[in-house]
This record gives structure tokens, C-alpha cells and sequence, in this order.
């Protein structure tokens, strides 16, 4: 029979090129695509050959040969598994996204019968051969035929088909690779490929180097796919291991979760949550690590689709029959079906670490390493905002071990209506923040925040369990209705200024700092300091400004509310002068006195919430001249 040229369908020149430069993210994505559908041509043998074993013509043993030539510039990958003829090769190789294999699953099984693996698709899959092809050539014989038939093609437009005597059963596939893609015929490279992508495809995939007596051949898979094995058989050491193999990390897994989902959407999950924290976790850059499957083929670990950021340190695969194989990355970010595939990936992973919660000390070790991603899913997820509360613990300044958000409720004062938190940079500097001192008299406990999250994260979560979440630095903050704690040693109450020297105070201090500060307002937070600095409502933290300032999101730092004490010795010696003020008994000197004071009390309450001082010389010559007075 002569050679038989046949125009592509009218879709698949226009699609071709589409396919070529636009599908595939890497151009060694045409191995992976070829090697699947050798593997699938091999389990439609098998399947086929036990009501037909003659069909097998051989042992029954399945493989998939790579075959490169440096010379030639060329690169083989066959197989012996079922075959093409001429209506086949025209039907599957002429048209676009023509799935044989979805086709030959409809007419053998239900829905209710699907009991074996299918992996590759004729159609777009193949077509990627000529990224790296100036022509394909495709030798192929149908099992249980006599006949060979031969696809030639250069992609553009048309290909040909003729007969081809001598071929034995199975597919042969050659690429004329071109000039700038010979990479692909170096042993070293295409091994890489298959252990990274076909590693575990359940077939040996057999390279092949040299001719005749010098010819060698070497398996380069392992041909086992660790997921798929029943739990009960695969021991510690082998999920260790292969827990080093998908996160090239040292140390053990904290967690390993090991699942099927069965349902509309089937897959299986191979997850590990690291003891320690990977050096790129805060990078933003950095992605969750999960591997996707498509029957034992490695399709992308590059698919944040499957798992939120704030779950990026999860390491592992998901493998799933239900997921497209021959599509691009880009595509796969957009599928419904990993849409689905995460809800219940997330879900799952959200449960195991609930289970785990219960052990305080082992669920410290993670949240040490891990807690303040966890805390961004507050802030990025809405709809599981709740149970992401529920696994966040929290340093306080009552208690030495982390606590619940549920725990802190329980342990609420009475009167007490508000969940009160602090952010700095620090745990033991925060417990020493002024502000807290009032919290502390009446035994309010204040959960300690240290992360950049904590920022944000109470904006999403407004409330837990009715209770509002609120900061202590807030000028709001109103003590006055908790009551003191019987169990607190009580002391001996401190006098107050009365309250007309406290507002003439105000007034003279106001007229002293000017525009430094919003306000000045009598604190009832204060117990011990005289003076602290604290956020209108609605403003940002001092804590949250220098961090927006460190990365050059704000340039100067903003004005605030002055906190005073009435109790404290120096505010009452503040205020008596000021009540002399009045009387007209002050001197000039007693003028410029009392400005170094107003100052010197600013610039405290700015040193104590670690924000710098604008003029630190004349600062050192107000405490210079207060040395000098008291040793004169």
C-alpha cells in the first residue's frame, strides 16, 4: 500500500500550535506525556488479555523502552502493549483531545466497575512531542493483528500514513529532535525526567544506551508507588523516607496523614507536616509543596491550588483518577475538581492537627514552628476562620504555657467583657509594657502577641464566642466594671490628684507638647508608671506602625492619646505646680522646669513602647540638668 496523505481536521491545525508553545510549561513535559500513554496502552493489553490471552502473544510482562541516539539526534520510546491500526492512528493522532483511552474505558466498564488504572490519553498529550520535534514517527502494530502501520508527521498541516512490515506488537515512537532540544538524547537528563516525573509508574521503564553486544539496559524507576499500598504494610522508616524524597528536608515528619477519599471525587493523600520550620517559609515566593498525581503520573508540584498559603508548610501528594492529565498548569489552577480536592484536603489537615491539639507539649513543638502561618488563615480564609481559632495558642501574661482562645474565655473575670491582646517584638518585654499594669491589678490575663500577623488576623476574627477581641493599647479600654480578683493581695490605694488639678494638668501639658500628641486623657490602666502612650480607636498599633515603617510602607510615625497617671507621684507633683500656676506663685525658672517634665515624659512613654526619640540630644540635656539639680 502506498503512502497516504491526510489533512489534520480542520480544528487540529489551529490547536497545534496552541499546544506546542502554550500548554506546557516545560518542554520535558513531552516525556511524561508519552511514557503515560505507553503505560496506558500496556494496561489496556492487560485488561484485554484476560478473556482473550493470546492477545499478549508473550509472558505477559509490560514495559516501556527509552531509546536515545546522540548521532541521529533522535530519541525512541516504545512499549508492547496494545497497539494501533490505520483507523486507530487516523482517529486518536488526528484529532485533538480524541481520547482513546476515555473511549475504551466507556465500552468496557461502568461507572460501578472502574477497578483499573488508566493514565494516559491520547490527544493533546501526545501532540506535545513536537515541542521538541521537527518529526514524529510512529511505528505501530494492534495486538491480534498481522498488520504494522506507520504515523508520519511534521505538525504542520497534514500527516501520512502507510504500511510497515516486521513491526512487532506494541508502539514505537521516534522524535527527530531538534537542533537546540538534543538534551534529550543525554542518559543522565532523561533519567532525571523519569525519577522526577514517572518514578512511580507502575511499569519498568527501561533505558537503553548502544547497539548489538555493546547494548545495555537499565531500569530507571522504582515501579512502586508508596501511596497506593495499604497503610498496614508500609512501615515508619519507609514514610520517613519518602518524606526526605518530597521535601528534601533532614528531619522527621511531625505528622504524617495517609488517606483515600472516596466519594464523587476520589484521590488519595500522602501529606507531612515538617518538626522544623523550612528556611524559605516566610519568603513570599514560597508555595505549599505538594506534588500532583494523575494515576501514579507526576503532573506538577507547582500547584497552589490544592492547599492555601497559610498551610504552605505541608509537604506530600495527592494523587487522583479524577483530575485531567493532559492539561497545563496554568489550566489545573482554574479545574473544578482540585477545587474540590483541596476543600477536602484542607478539611482533613485542619482535623489531624484538632486531634493532635490534645497534647499540649507535642502541639507546642508545632506551633512554635508553624503557629504564625497558621494564624494568616484567620485573615485569608473566612469561611474557616472559626476552626483555625480553635488551633491557635497564645502566650498570655498569666500563664507560663500556650493557651486556647477557648481557655482564655473559661478563665474570664467577672465583669470582665472583652478577649485583650498586646503586639510587640518581645513576650518578656510586653509583660513589662506599662499598659498592662491596670490589666494586672485586676487580674485580667492579655493574651501576648509577637508575629507580624497578629496585626491582622483580630480584624477578620472581631469576636470568639460573643466575646469582642480588643487591644489593650486601645483608648477604650475600660477596666472600671472587672473586678478585682479576692485572691489578689490587695495594697494600700494611692491618692489621686484631685480631678480640677488633673484637667489644669492636661491643659498646661497639652499646651506643652502641642501637635507630638492627639490627646491626653487620665488612665486608669496605669498602676505604676506615670505615663503611657495608647492608639485612638480604629488606629493602627505602635507596633503595627514600625513594622510599616521598617518596610518603608510609612515614612513618619503618627501622633497619639497620652495616657496619665493621677496616682503617681510625679503626675501629683505635676499638678501641684500647675495648681501654683494659678496662684501665680510660678518663676521662670519653674516654667522651663516644668516643659523639661512634659517632655521627659513623652520621650518615657516612647522609649517604653520602643519607638525612638526625635531630638535625643536635647533629651540628654533635660536628664543632664535633672542630675545636676539633685547633686547641687
Amino acid at each position: 500500500m502506498t503512502e497516504q496523505k491526510i489533512q489534520f481536521k480542520a480544528e487540529v491545525a489551529k490547536l497545534l500550535d496552541i499546544v506546542v508553545h502554550s500548554f506546557y510549561s516545560e518542554k520535558e513535559i513531552f516525556l511524561r506525556e508519552l511514557i503515560s500513554n505507553s503505560s496506558d496502552a500496556c494496561d489496556k493489553l492487560r485488561y484485554m488479555s484476560l478473556t482473550k490471552p493470546d492477545l499478549a502473544e508473550d509472558s505477559g510482562k509490560y514495559a516501556i523502552w527509552i531509546i536515545p541516539n546522540k548521532e541521529e539526534r533522535t530519541l525512541i520510546i516504545a512499549d508492547n502493549g496494545v497497539g494501533m491500526n490505520k483507523d486507530d492512528l487516523i482517529e486518536n493522532l488526528g484529532t485533538i483531545a480524541k481520547s482513546g483511552s476515555e473511549e475504551f474505558i466507556n465500552r468496557i466498564t461502568s461507572d460501578d466497575d472502574k477497578d483499573f488504572s488508566l493514565i494516559g490519553q491520547f490527544g493533546v498529550g501526545f501532540y506535545s512531542a513536537f515541542m521538541v520535534s521537527e518529526k514524529v514517527e510512529v511505528l505501530t502494530r494492534k495486538a491480534g493483528e498481522k498488520q504494522g502501520w506507520k504515523w508520519t508527521s511534521t505538525g504542520e498541516g497534514e500527516f501520512s500514513v502507510s504500511e510497515a512490515e516486521n513491526i512487532g506488537r506494541g508502539t514505537r515512537i521516534k522524535l527527530f529532535l531538534k537542533e537546540e532540544q538534543d538534551k534529550f538524547t543525554n542518559p543522565t537528563v532523561l533519567r532525571q525526567i523519569v525519577r522526577t516525573h514517572s518514578d512511580h509508574i507502575a511499569l519498568p521503564i527501561v533505558l537503553v544506551q548502544g547497539k548489538d553486544e555493546d547494548k545495555k539496559e537499565e531500569t530507571i524507576n522504582t515501579a512502586s508507588a508508596l501511596w497506593t499500598r495499604n497503610k498496614a504494610e508500609i512501615t515508619v522508616d519507609q514514610y520517613k523516607e519518602f518524606y526526605h524524597h518530597v521535601s528534601h528536608s533532614f528531619d522527621e515528619p511531625w505528622l504524617t496523614l495517609h488517606y483515600k477519599a472516596e466519594g464523587a471525587i476520589e484521590y488519595t493523600g500522602l501529606l507531612f507536616i515538617p518538626t522544623e520550620q523550612p528556611f524559605d517559609l516566610f519568603q513570599p515566593d514560597r508555595k505549599p509543596h505538594l506534588k500532583l498525581y494523575v494515576n501514579r503520573v507526576f503532573v506538577t508540584d507547582d500547584c497552589s491550588v490544592m492547599m492555601p498559603a497559610y498551610l504552605r508548610f505541608v509537604n506530600g501528594i495527592v494523587d487522583s483518577s479524577d483530575v485531567p492529565l493532559n492539561i497545563s498548569r496554568e489550566f489545573l489552577q482554574h479545574n473544578p475538581v482540585l477545587a474540590k480536592i483541596k476543600t477536602g484536603l484542607v478539611r482533613r489537615v485542619l482535623s489531624e492537627l484538632k486531634k493532635k491539639s490534645e497534647n499540649k507539649e507535642e502541639y507546642a513543638k508545632f506551633w512554635k514552628s508553624f503557629g504564625a502561618v497558621v494564624k494568616e488563615g484567620i485573615y485569608e480564609d473566612f469561611d474557616r476562620r472559626d476552626d483555625i481559632a480553635e488551633l491557635c495558642r497564645f502566650h498570655t501574661t498569666s500563664k507560663n504555657e500556650l493557651i486556647s482562645l477557648s481557655d482564655y474565655v473559661e478563665n474570664m473575670k467577672e465583669g470582665q467583657e472583652a478577649i485583650y491582646y498586646l503586639t510587640g517584638d518581645d513576650v518578656k518585654n510586653l509583660k513589662n509594657n506599662p499598659q498592662l499594669e491596670g490589666f494586672a491589678a485586676k487580674g485580667i490575663e492579655v493574651l501576648l502577641l509577637t508575629d507580624p500577623i497578629d496585626e491582622f488576623w483580630p480584624q477578620a476574627l472581631p469576636a470568639y464566642k460573643d466575646k469582642p477581641i480588643k487591644s489593650a493599647t486601645l483608648s477604650s479600654s475600660d477596666l472600671s466594671k472587672i473586678k478585682t480578683s479576692e485572691n489578689k493581695e490587695e495594697k494600700k490605694e494611692k491618692k489621686a490628684a484631685p480631678k480640677d488639678d488633673m484637667d489644669a494638668l492636661i491643659l498646661r501639658l497639652k499646651d506643652v507638647l502641642g501637635s507630638q500628641i492627639k490627646d491626653i486623657k487620665v488612665s486608669d490602666r496605669l498602676t505604676e508608671s506615670p505615663v503611657c502612650l495608647v492608639s485612638a480607636d480604629g488606629e493602627a498599633s505602635l507596633h503595627l506602625e514600625r513594622l510599616m515603617r521598617k518596610h518603608k510602607l510609612q515614612t513618619e510615625a503618627g501622633s497619639r492619646i497620652l495616657e496619665i497617671n493621677p496616682k503617681h507621684t510625679l503626675v501629683r507633683y505635676l499638678a501641684e505646680k500647675t495648681k501654683a500656676v494659678s496662684q501665680g506663685k510660678e518663676s521662670s525658672e519653674d516654667k522651663l522646669e516644668f516643659a523639661d517634665s512634659a517632655m521627659l515624659l513623652l520621650d518615657q512613654a516612647r522609649i517604653i513602647e520602643g519607638e525612638q526619640i526625635p531630638d535625643p540630644i536635647a533629651f540628654a540635656h533635660r536628664i543632664t540638668k535633672i542630675m545636676e539639680k539633685i547633686t547641687a
